[in-house]
């Protein structure tokens, strides 16, 4: 088994966790509570944050927000180190029509949710607010109103359409550097009641773009799981206030251990350290990621269960079965490569259960 790690002092690091599932009646699956509590024991063993009740535990994707309030709760009870969570508004069904004040009272209420568990708020966004805005001016009037109430600084969340198309053109305008605008001056209004913004766009010269333009004080939350590691490690030359980008991650779901070696490193000044640590597993995070990429939470809780920390490769509403049994084998051997297989005899027997089974019908 893996050892340990403090927090990073140089960077502060979130790892977006996934709810772990077991077999249920006939072919649904059921929360396994157990393993998905000691998998964010896990996380926080090895330093990092835990992002709970995000994308990557399928909200939206399977994890409805009842079961997230609960999901919240036992993480706050077993907290064993940074804990922020999700407040969005899915309690608002998909394809329906809100008005602008009734999208603000599902945020609202969510975020008076996760406040109430003593956790940091992460304002996520939102597939009600994307269908119903018309400009920009609605998204600050809508976020301003909830940063007015916040009782700490928040974490903004601007999630890319590759990880949720219904979510394109946010922050209103498809234009990048338009959106980031808004994005800017919502920032600018609301003082010091933004701690930072985690950006999941994929673009790495965006992130630098929006990095380069926040004010002092404001963290760029790297959400980019193809180009992490250099961002992570940043230029002390570079311009801008920011010279590196802090990280909240699925990603770190999956690499947790030699993500947790290299921040490490980053910590003694050994960039040769992490550079050897954090390299070898971008190949892996970027097949995780790949196109759809919203199914990347097929490789988290595969992983999960290669190494041990949950009995079986379940998801809810059978989302395991999303991935091809070539992508899988190719994510475990990756894995390999990276030093992310914590138990590498116990990984190596479960592929050879799955393997056969899997081949047969070319899905898990």
């Amino acid at each position: 088994m893996s050892v340990g790690y403090p927090p990073p002092r140089g960077r502060k690091v979130f790892a977006a966790a996934h709810v772990a599932a077991a077999p249920g009646p006939g072919r649904t699956e059921v929360i396994d509570w157990e393993s998905t509590i000691r998998f964010r024991q896990y996380l926080w063993a090895h330093g990092f944050g835990v992002a709970e009740a995000m994308d990557t535990a399928q909200r939206g994707m399977g994890l409805s927000w009842p079961q997230a309030r609960e999901l919240i709760i036992r993480s706050a009870a077993a907290r064993a180190g940074e804990l922020a969570c999700g407040a969005g508004t899915d309690q608002l069904a998909d394809g329906e029509d809100y008005s602008l004040s009734a999208i603000t009272g599902a945020y609202a209420d969510q975020v008076g949710f996760v406040t109430s568990a003593g956790a940091q708020v992460i304002l996520m966004a939102s597939r009600a607010l994307a269908a119903r805005a018309r400009s920009s001016r609605d998204y600050l009037d809508v976020y301003g109103e909830l940063l007015a109430q916040a009782g700490r600084p928040v974490i903004l969340h601007w999630l890319g359409e590759a990880f949720d198309p219904a979510l394109r053109g946010y922050w209103g305008s498809p234009d990048f550097e338009v959106a980031a605008g808004t994005v800017l001056e919502l920032i600018e209004r609301a003082g010091d009641r933004v701690d930072g913004v985690k950006l999941s766009v994929l673009d790495a010269g965006r992130e630098l773009w929006l990095r380069r333009r926040l004010p002092a004080g404001v963290r760029l939350y790297t959400g980019d799981d193809f180009n992490y590691a250099e961002l992570i490690r940043g230029d002390a030359d570079g311009p801008g206030a920011v010279k590196y980008s802090d990280a909240l991650l699925g990603a770190f779901a999956a690499i947790t251990v030699p993500a947790a070696a290299a921040l490490a490193a980053l910590d003694r000044g050994d960039l040769a350290g992490y550079d050897a640590a954090m390299a070898p597993t971008v190949p892996l995070s970027r097949l995780i990621f790949e196109p759809p990429t919203y199914h990347y939470k097929v490789g988290v809780a595969f992983l999960a269960w290669l190494n041990g920390l949950q009995p079986h490769f379940a998801m809810l509403g059978g989302l395991q079965r999303q991935r091809s049994v070539t992508h899988l084998t190719r994510v475990y051997e990756l894995a390999a490569a990276a030093g992310a297989l914590t138990e590498p005899e116990l990984a190596a027997e479960r592929m050879s259960v799955m393997l056969p089974r899997s081949f047969r019908s070319e899905t898990v």
